[in-house]
């Protein structure tokens, strides 16, 4: 069965965020709901705007961000400023393709949504 558009733009969304949280060690079962959470969620957003479907990804990686500072502190943390207070990454664009994490602190982008893991295993 083939999925059309916008159900595998969810799923590749989903596999990117997954993908992140296992390299850094957070793919908890609660937090594996989050991210069903933010797909659920961006599902009818998609639905209503088709056109938006290239901006799931990043969008459900935010999404994870923000339910992840509620529950649990800033994820990701920034793997590229070794000194200074420890501060989370940013995605950008926050409304486009092709999303990045992001240092702002920085100004570097750090990783591909879904590619965290080349840089955390260094």
């Amino acid at each position: 069965m083939e999925l059309n558009p916008l159900e595998q733009a969810l799923h590749t969304a989903r596999a990117l965020v997954m993908a992140d949280l296992v390299a850094g060690d957070v793919a908890e079962a609660d937090v594996v709901s989050l991210v069903e959470d933010a797909v659920t969620h961006r599902r009818w957003w998609v639905e209503q705007w088709p056109e938006g479907a290239e901006f799931v990804a990043g969008l459900v990686a935010q999404d994870v961000q923000d339910a992840l500072l509620e529950k649990y502190g800033r994820w990701p943390l920034c793997p590229a400023c070794a000194e200074g207070e420890p501060h989370a990454l940013d995605v950008e664009p926050e409304l486009g393709p092709d999303p990045h994490w992001v240092c702002v602190k920085a100004a570097v982008a750090v990783a591909p949504v879904g590619s965290l893991g080349e840089v955390l295993r260094r």
